[in-house]
């Protein structure tokens, strides 16, 4: 990635220099670089909110009254894992992130869900039923408010960044959906075997 941000770099200051426009890409680069310390700054706030939102949630134990309510649903989606084990909150603290858009908070949350995952995986080897499958409806990324998008927004003077909320909504419920499906009818070409291999 890297290379490929290096070669557009230099191939937009060689063809500023042959077009004579050397002074406006100067200007953008310069704008850019104003506009992303705006934007991150922008993000500080929001962010640090919706994390503290969620470690008082974590706290007041509305993580584990979430993952209650969703019991019936990790049941069915995630069977392999008994309905006690750990990672069922985890999974839920992790969907509960996701959903307002803090997939930085959803990130290390997501790693500790998948090493609990880990322990109930038969095969150490390779990824269970699971973990696929909380791995697909993690990258989908459900999303009812999508907070880093809307401090994005925000910090770009955007008008109106509360209108991305329907789309987003819409959008990433039909990836979610679309992932667990998916993760469901290739599990049943997928089956781990007793000896840890795979079919």
């Amino acid at each position: 990635m890297n290379y490929i941000f290096y070669f557009l770099i230099v191939t937009s200051i060689i063809a500023g220099a042959i077009n004579g426009k050397l002074s406006d890409v100067v200007n953008a680069i310069l704008q850019g670089a104003e506009l992303s310390v705006k934007v991150a700054f922008s993000l500080i706030g929001i962010m640090s909110f919706w994390l503290g939102i969620m470690k008082i949630a974590k706290q007041c134990g509305l993580i584990d009254l979430i993952a209650k309510l969703i019991k019936p649903v990790t049941k069915r989606v995630f069977n392999e894992i008994p309905e006690d084990s750990p990672a069922i909150g985890d999974i839920a603290m992790s969907f509960t992130a996701n959903a307002f858009g803090l997939a930085n908070a959803a990130t290390p949350i997501g790693i500790k869900a998948m090493e609990e995952l880990q322990h109930h995986n038969t095969d150490k080897a390779s990824a269970s039923n699971s973990m696929c499958m909380f791995l697909a409806m993690s990258t989908a990324g459900f999303q009812i408010v999508p907070a880093t998008v809307i401090a994005v927004l925000i910090g770009i003077g955007y008008k109106n960044p509360t209108s991305i909320i329907a789309p987003t909504l819409l959008v990433t419920s039909i990836a979610f959906i679309s992932a667990i499906i998916l993760a469901k009818i290739f599990q049943k070409y997928w089956k781990p075997q007793k000896n840890g291999g795979k079919q």
